[in-house]
């Protein structure tokens, strides 16, 4: 089930209100206490630390007030604390006719103030926190009205859906603020989640109010940043931006204002104290009275500067002057404002162990490879970092410049020449303004604590700008747009394209945002990584490539601007690895190869789905971005990549590369620094176009490169699978509900308001799919059909019904070629590319059914067995023929083989045979790089009694992972005794199983709020195998099976003895069992399994099971091909 969100509290709240006023039976004032309670509970649940709201407390010598606001770090185990009172303070209640404000007034109120020091006065409609002045006397801090009088409340209750769509985020934020007061703030992360909660609080009455006075101002950024504001995502960056300004402004006024004057912070007074002319004017431009007044925006920063005055200073500035100011404070302010753009951009705290490496590596290499004996204080050294963020790597560049310096023998002078390297050599770019603030604070701190500080009085400033790192290189080719309304911004603007256009660069370096983000690109930017994807369908034969990624354009305009434009320098980023060996990034591998002459790869890995954030010896690998405020990191894998060219420029033909792994990366990449001989750590990659130009290192053999790739096997180019994309609704476990679900879709009698109540067919948009002009369409040309009914192999040994039409955008690819060749008695051989985890197990399937994009990992193409052919330009039935290239016919016709398009059998020889050695074992321990980073190559024998022997194999392989084909001795007939007890379900305590006790609850999977099923951890337990069944098995068998486990249903009921490596087997990088249970998991089928079902757990159990035990067999075959291998194969046509 998808996460409750605030607007469904609220409209909880007010059903429930209403509920209780509908009974008749209820007071004036504590039968709503419930409904009151929830809603606080709610909000409270997702807070850290979590706030408890408990009612009726008991007299501690103030009276009883009706509530209490705990937090969880109160809670006590075993005795309780004794007279312990409400952090977060205490509430009044009452009814609905009473006059809040005189509530708050009132001698109770005043009583409860005087004990407390907070109190939340309501009447269900109104609420107003009362808390200290400076003097410590009672004040009302905040107040928010739902309703202004109890009639227009229970209107509102009529209506709920109105009210939450004007009250959701205001109030939500409200509530949250409430709950999260506590006198005084101390903390940077508490007083940074406060100015987030009122900047979401502005961004949606801005968005309320409509910002059409702003447009001057919305053009005149796209001229000076370089972007464009286009669509949702465009309006939602440029209204961000405004709102981070007006914020920042606001609270950099005060860190100036605070240590100068002992009087009270007014946010109107902020633009004085602004230095940086870019942030001034925009300042300026959003705070004018008249503007604030008419977007509503005063109310919301007069409850700022009354936060702001809350503050305990001397506590706060113990940690924020220490320069943790980005952890402790803009991190934690961007992720409560706005999460989503934050994880769009790439928002990361870089740690101080990854940004001085890299800043030591460039200093190194500029003394080492590029003649700058003085490293990064060579006065020709210019340095940009275009994704600076905070200014954290402007800095600590800074700082080196200030060691090399100092080490040499410092003077009086030393600390200016620093400054004048901050302000003509040292460059960051950046496009949000909270960060480009930050920036600017933490190098005029730095240079204020060497004694240098910036005199904004007389123009100086650090040289970091507020633009689009990605436009702006080249001039434009029509007069450049003058801006006369904003000559800062205009003046910004020429001086970031002074650094993009004549500094002579020599260093480019950063931690680039790493998603793709759509809204603000211009046609300059969205051509950026043309060049990547050079000859990648025609060449490498790369169909679908995703280069979306921002950090991809960043390293486009690093590589064209050293290499093209200063033609020599460094360049050094730590981003995704996705670059390193993903074929999608061939051409780019190709282009920095030949366009730098050496480079050094540290691979920080630390990915979620490629290696499950584990090292090879399954410990944790956590991204190198995890820190005590945010454990979790990001889920990609990430590298440092540095890379040097010299004028006297010679192409790279090695690739130094090394790993880290576990949670002391970090430390471990530093220390690196200090070794003696730093080169021998690494490994060496020797990138060419065999390997897609990998710049990880491979270990594969001339034989195995000597044998065909399997897709060099087929005459029809191998088809992608299908993609429904369609949240799922064109997809069924039964034929008989999603023939009734598409019936009722597709049934030209329903409206579209009656399809969508039944939740009948995809009646979701998805992406330009749109859902009810597609039902239109399909109507019009395609009435239902049982006979699209067809079977859909979703993932390994997990088959679905699907509804299949050729209709456009009903599917997302709906692949007619492979449909049409999906006929009785086809099948097809599934593969894919390239290895998505190295965990990938075997790399192919063989299924009868329709074929799923992701029934591989991370996607598939289909080679049909057979195939249809037209003669005589359709007029006749197609005939079926071998789906073999010419050089597969030469092969076979050269082993004495029969014609394949006449005779079945022989056709689908080779596609067998290939199925049975990629099951085998060998094989893939063998050329474990070369499967793992390409189509897997298949050795050909060359006997064909060898081809046909191992044809067999691969043909019961085949049936052994086709769920809908029952096989003898395993799930139909006399079963092996082997296999006889493997997965069989049990109630725990031996007795029968009933239906009932079928429900998949122990954790197996969930959906996400986005509809995504993800796995669980679910329960297994320690199992055993039946005494009879062990008599059955060898000591070869019992050590291929390993130990078993029982796999729990539930509480009651489990399946037994499941071999260890039948749960660990993997098949296109999927764990197979657990991927099916985690699409059974009660809460996300909707029902509990039924009896086929859970006995389908045993039938796959089973089935794997003698795929294991096939494990010498398939090797013993593996070596009998690898050794007689058929030679000419390489080298045919």
């Amino acid at each position: 089930m998808n996460k409750p969100k605030a607007a469904d509290y609220i409209r909880e709240y007010l059903v429930r209100m209403a509920e209780i006023r509908g009974t008749g039976g209820a007071t004036k004032e504590t039968s709503y206490y419930s409904a009151l309670e929830n809603l606080l509970n709610h909000f409270g649940k997702d807070l850290r630390p979590r706030v408890i709201c408990n009612g009726q407390l008991r007299n501690q010598g103030a009276g009883n007030p009706d509530f209490g606001l705990y937090t969880k770090t109160q809670l006590q185990g075993g005795e309780p604390r004794p007279a312990q009172i409400p952090e977060r303070g205490v509430i009044e209640v009452k009814g609905l006719a009473d006059k809040n404000w005189q509530t708050a007034k009132s001698a109770q109120a005043t009583k409860y103030f005087g004990h407390y020091h907070l109190v939340l006065v309501t009447n269900y409609r109104e609420f107003r926190l009362i808390g200290e002045d400076e003097n410590g006397k009672a004040t009302e801090l905040e107040h928010y009205v739902l309703a202004i009088d109890e009639p227009s409340f229970w209107s509102m209750t009529a209506n709920p859906a109105l009210a939450v769509a004007e009250h959701a985020v205001h109030f939500e934020e409200f509530l949250r603020r409430v709950m999260m007061t506590a006198a005084p703030l101390v903390k940077a992360q508490d007083v940074a989640w406060f100015l987030a909660s009122y900047a979401r609080d502005a961004l949606q009455t801005l968005n309320a109010k409509g910002s059409g006075t702003l447009d001057p101002l919305r053009k005149a950024l796209e001229t000076a940043l370089g972007i464009k504001f286009e669509g949702e995502e465009g309006d939602h960056f440029f209204k961000s931006t405004l709102i981070q300004t007006l914020f920042y402004g606001v609270f950099s006024a005060w860190v100036v204002y605070v240590k100068q004057s002992i009087n009270r912070f007014d946010w109107r007074a902020a633009a004085y104290t602004l230095t940086v002319p870019m942030v001034k004017a925009l300042f300026e431009q959003i705070a004018t009275p008249s503007k604030l007044g008419a977007l509503g925006l005063i109310p919301i920063l007069d409850r700022t500067a009354e936060a702001l005055n809350r503050v305990d200073q001397k506590a706060f500035f113990k940690t924020f002057d220490t320069g943790e100011a980005v952890q402790h404070f803009y991190e934690p302010f961007l992720q409560a404002f706005d999460p989503e753009l934050r994880k769009s951009l790439g928002v990361w705290y870089t740690p101080n162990e990854i940004v001085t490496y890299m800043v030591e590596r460039v200093d190194h290499v500029l003394r080492t490879e590029l003649g700058r004996p003085n490293g990064l204080a060579d006065k020709d050294v210019y340095v940009l970092d275009p994704c600076c963020g905070t200014g954290t790597y402007v800095v600590a560049v800074l700082k080196r410049i200030e060691k090399t310096l100092r080490a040499q023998g410092e003077d009086a002078l030393l600390a200016d020449d620093i400054k004048q390297a901050a302000r003509d050599r040292v460059f960051g770019f950046e496009l949000l303004s909270a960060p480009f603030v930050v920036a600017h604070w933490q190098v005029g701190n730095y240079l204020a604590q060497i004694g240098a500080p910036l005199d904004a009085a007389h123009g100086e400033r650090a040289s970091i700008y507020l633009t689009n790192s990605l436009t702006g290189w080249e001039p434009p080719k029509g007069p450049k747009a003058n801006l006369p309304l904003f000559p800062e911004l205009e003046q910004e603007r020429d001086a970031a394209e002074h650094v993009k256009r004549d500094v002579p660069l020599l260093v480019v370096l950063g931690n680039p945002p790493y998603n793709a983000f759509s809204g603000t690109s211009p046609e300059e930017e969205q051509g950026l990584v043309e060049p990547y994807k050079d000859g990648l369908i025609k060449k490498w034969g790369i169909k679908k490539f995703n280069l979306d990624e921002l950090y991809v354009r960043f390293m486009r305009v690093s590589q064209r601007r050293i290499a093209e434009g200063t033609k020599q320098g460094v360049v050094c980023y730590i981003s995704s690895f996705s670059y390193l060996s993903d074929p999608s990034f061939v051409v780019m591998r190709q282009r920095l190869l030949n366009d730098f002459d050496k480079v050094w790869i540290d691979c920080l890995n630390g990915d979620s789905r490629e290696t499950g954030k584990k090292t090879p010896t399954g410990e944790p690998d956590p991204s190198v971005f995890s820190t005590s405020y945010n454990p979790a990191g990001i889920r990609l894998g990430t590298s440092i990549g540095l890379f040097t060219r010299k004028l006297a420029h010679s192409p790279a033909k090695a690739v130094s590369y090394r790993d880290f792994w576990g949670k002391s990366k970090r430390e471990d990449l530093l220390n690196s620094l200090t070794a003696t001989d730093l080169e021998s750590s690494y490994l060496q990659a020797q990138p060419n176009e065999e390997n897609r130009f990998s710049l990880r290192p491979q270990d594969v053999s001339d034989t195995y490169r000597s044998w065909p790739k399997v897709t060099e096997l087929a005459e029809l180019s191998p088809i992608a699978g299908l993609q429904e994309m369609r949240f799922g609704a064109l997809l069924a476990h039964g034929r008989a509900e999603l023939e009734a679900s598409i019936s009722n879709y597709l049934n030209p009698k329903k409206s579209w308001a009656e399809v969508v109540a039944t939740a009948s067919g995809p009646i979701r948009d998805a992406g330009a799919f749109d859902a009810e002009t597609s039902r239109t369409r399909l109507l019009s040309k395609e009435p239902f059909s049982a006979s699209n009914i067809r079977r859909y192999s979703l993932y390994p040994m997990d088959n679905r019904w699907a509804y299949w039409s050729a209709v456009p955008t009903l599917w997302n690819r709906a692949r007619p070629q492979l449909v049409s060749n999906a006929f009785s008695g086809n099948q097809f051989l599934v593969v894919r590319m390239s290895a998505e985890r190295p965990d990938e197990g075997v790399p192919a399937m063989l299924t009868a059914s329709l074929p799923d994009y992701h029934l591989l990992r991370p996607n598939v193409v289909a080679i049909p067995l057979m195939v249809e052919h037209h003669v005589d330009s359709g007029l006749f039935a197609a005939e079926q023929k071998a789906n073999l290239s010419s050089s597969a016919r030469k092969y076979l016709r050269a082993i004495g083989c029969c014609e394949p398009d006449s005779d079945p059998a022989s056709a689908k020889l080779v596609w067998y045979h290939a199925l049975a050695i990629f099951f085998s074992p060998q094989y893939l321990k063998e050329h474990r790089d070369g499967v793992l980073t390409d189509w897997p190559r298949v050795p050909l024998p060359s006997d064909l009694s060898t081809l046909q022997s191992s044809a067999a194999l691969g043909q019961r392989i085949g049936a052994l992972l086709d769920p809908d084909l029952q096989v003898a001795g395993v799930t139909s007939g006399t079963i092996d005794s082997r296999l006889v007890g493997l997965g069989a379900l049990s109630r725990v305590d031996g007795k029968a199983l009933k239906p009932v006790d079928l429900s998949l609850s122990a954790g197996w999977g969930h959906r996400t709020t986005k509809g995504i099923i993800m796995p669980g951890a679910g329960r297994t337990r320690k199992g055993s195998y039946d005494p009879q069944q062990s008599s059955t098995l060898s000591k070869t068998d019992v050590e291929a099976l390993g130990a078993p486990i029982d796999i729990m249903l539930n509480d009651v009921a489990t399946w037994l003895a499941v071999p260890s490596s039948v749960w660990e087997y993997r098949i296109g990088g999927y764990q197979v069992v657990k991927k099916w249970l985690s699409y059974r998991e009660e809460s996300v089928l909707g029902r509990p399994l039924t009896k086929d079902e859970a006995r389908e757990v045993t039938a796959i159990v089973r089935r794997l099971a003698s795929i294991i035990l096939m494990a010498d067999e398939l090797d013993s075959n593996y070596v009998v091909a690898r050794d007689d291998a058929f030679l000419p194969a390489a080298n045919v046509d």
